[in-house]
């Protein structure tokens, strides 16, 4: 069974992999956000933010990103019900094995899903939701290639604010992308629904 990895770098900031850290992770269709919009995006938060610290650079790339995601650029392969399936059925394949599934919003061009991990890395388990998942919407599709970015977003979950964030970005996904809410892409696990759901 692969190692956590422990604190690690992609870019400027640490992430951690050990086991039991809840994560929150984001990963994309491969034409959802082409490197030169992403490009575009960093230079805009670096002109508009000059001098802006790392962490706060970050975060503001990643509402950005969010933005872009959200107005369904790309292909959307996943607004079709069957390959939304596909993508559900591989997140839940070692739910209670290699992770606890919290909760995940699978939208047409992206998936965010919060786990808490247990036995394999964090890197491994994302890389087995995209080859699975790849191979059963190339065969529904009738076609060959690339489904998913190779890169993805990940951050622990700091505390319980954090986490109640988490989940309540997850369950009003679809509805700020103006997917409305009903919306089947959504699921939270039963004992967290009344965290997503409560008003402050």
């Amino acid at each position: 069974m692969p190692i956590h990895r422990g604190w690690r770098t992609r870019g400027h900031l640490p992430h951690a992999d050990f086991a039991g850290l809840t994560q929150a992770i984001t990963f994309r269709l491969a034409d959802a956000l082409p490197a030169e919009a992403l490009d575009r995006l960093h230079r805009y938060v670096q002109e508009q933010h000059p001098g802006t610290m790392p962490e706060r650079q970050e975060a503001l790339l990643r509402e950005h990103v969010n933005q872009w995601l959200d107005a369904s650029h790309g292909s959307c392969l996943l607004r079709d019900p069957h390959m939304r399936s596909a993508v559900m059925d591989t997140l839940r394949l070692h739910d209670g094995t290699r992770y606890d599934l919290l909760a995940y919003a699978i939208m047409p061009n992206h998936v965010h899903a919060l786990v808490q991990t247990t036995g394999a890395a964090l890197g491994i388990t994302v890389q087995g939701w995209k080859g699975a998942s790849a191979r059963t919407i190339n065969r529904l599709r009738g076609g060959t290639g690339t489904i998913w970015q190779r890169e993805y977003y990940d951050r622990f979950i700091r505390d319980d604010a954090h986490m109640i964030a988490a989940l309540r970005y997850i369950a009003t996904n679809p509805v700020r992308a103006g997917l409305g809410d009903d919306w089947d892409g959504v699921w939270i696990r039963e004992d967290l629904r009344k965290l997503a759901t409560s008003a402050d």
